[in-house]
């Protein structure tokens, strides 16, 4: 084998360009996929903890983008370990991690995390639509000449139900306070979830840009912050297009519900959205200034990365466009849901930034300090490699949560609303 076709065999090689002096094996090992895993479970934690305001903290004007948000972190917790699995060479043990957790190593650790916080959220949903199972189940029962789908979906609620049939005001009552533990027991849980990410790259003692006790911390306020942007985004989508539908169909006086109840629970929800944006921004600042005021032996190609080579992806992209613009639009007084809409944009791209700014470029120097690595996104696959570490991996991750998403409220319908449950 030449050693043109030995160094493309190696993982990294193909979207690895090389500058000034860099070791032989040294290659952009952790792309795309690894920007993606760190951004998909921030919003889990972030949905989860929008989710809580009105669970545990009683804010009842954000009863319903609670109740989304729920479900919505469930299917993307689903999708949070898919980025890994993509991402592997050999993911055929993958699932020791479930089966065998252990706190030996970080990644050991996830699998113990993970699946205790998806058990939570799962007996967290069951609790909140309990009722709406067993009415339904109910209903399914007593329907006369039922069809194919019929008895599919009455088996399928009958499961739901696991048995329990009580809806009576003190049982309904008792699944209120079994939601109100796990949502308070959850915050911490989602937490310790995505900081466990942030910890994954501060313990990499290797690398002089992930070397840092602010990373978990740093990580967890920036999830909160993509959680929430993300939940108001697909939330404002859903509501307009019931809204249109609405319209479409001559039911004005819903359409016009729809859209009250849906400016006031965005502006309100963007208060907490700035809040976190000012922790993230804080801590991002502050970690900044830290390395610059110790200035380690490192720090001279850290500030060739940061102000130089990275300049116009971390101040431009990621602060600018991601953080000053946006939290100027949410500040600004008459918030409107077309305004909202861009800022939340523009916060998620802020954050994608982050993790891209940390992941690819905590891999763009050389260890020896005096080279530099460049990552170029697989754009048009060339074969599986290249498609799972390029855009179509990456569009494939973004994508399953909003499917899981559609079939999760087919049974516990999130965003439901009818003439029965409008406001007089």
């Amino acid at each position: 084998m030449t050693p043109e076709i030995q160094e493309l065999a190696v993982h990294g090689a193909e979207w690895t360009t090389k500058e000034l002096f860099t070791y032989p094996n040294e290659y952009i090992y952790w792309t795309i996929q690894i920007v993606m895993y760190p951004l998909m479970t921030g919003f889990v934690a972030g949905a989860f903890v929008l989710s809580s305001m009105y669970h545990v903290f009683g804010q009842k004007d954000l009863k319903n983008l609670a109740k989304f948000s729920l479900v919505f972190s469930f299917a993307l917790l689903l999708v949070a370990p898919m980025p890994l699995l993509l991402h592997l060479q050999q993911p055929l043990r993958n699932h020791n991690v479930f089966m065998t957790p252990h706190f030996t190593s970080a990644i050991a650790a996830f699998g113990l995390v993970f699946s205790l916080y998806a058990a939570l959220v799962a007996y967290e949903i069951w609790f909140v639509y309990r009722k709406h199972f067993v009415e339904t189940a109910l209903s399914l029962r007593k329907k006369a000449d039922k069809t194919l789908a019929d008895s599919i979906q009455y088996s399928i609620y009958n499961l739901l139900t696991l048995g329990a049939y009580d809806i009576s005001e003190q049982a309904v009552k008792k699944d209120e306070k079994a939601v109100k533990i796990l949502a308070g027991v959850g915050i911490p849980i989602a937490c310790f979830l995505h900081g466990y990410a942030g910890f994954i790259f501060g313990s990499v003692k290797a690398n002089a840009l992930w070397m840092t006790p602010l990373m978990p911390v740093i990580f967890i306020m920036s999830a909160i912050v993509s959680g929430v942007a993300l939940c108001m985004l697909t939330y404002i989508v859903i509501m307009e297009w019931k809204k249109f539908r609405a319209v479409k169909k001559h039911e004005d006086r819903i359409s016009m519900e729809i859209k009250g109840a849906e400016i006031d629970v965005i502006r309100k929800s963007s208060r907490y959205l700035i809040g976190a944006m000012i922790a993230a921004i804080t801590l991002e600042i502050l970690d900044l200034v830290f390395r610059g005021y110790t200035a380690m032996k490192s720090w001279d190609i850290l500030r060739s990365v940061i102000y130089g080579k990275d300049f116009a992806n971390i101040f431009i992209l990621q602060y600018l466009c991601g953080n000053v613009v946006p939290f100027a639009m949410l500040l600004l007084p008459g918030l409107t849901i077309r305004r909202t809409v861009i800022a939340t944009i523009l916060v998620m791209f802020g954050v994608f930034m982050m993790r891209w700014n940390v992941v690819i470029g905590g891999q763009s120097f050389s260890l020896s300090f005096a080279g530099y690595m460049h990552y170029t996104l697989p754009v048009i696959p060339h074969n599986v490699e290249t498609f799972k570490e390029g855009v179509g991996g990456a569009l494939v991750i973004a994508v399953l949560p909003f499917i899981f998403f559609w079939f999760f409220n087919k049974f516990a319908p999130s965003l439901k609303f009818t003439k029965e449950n409008m406001p007089e």
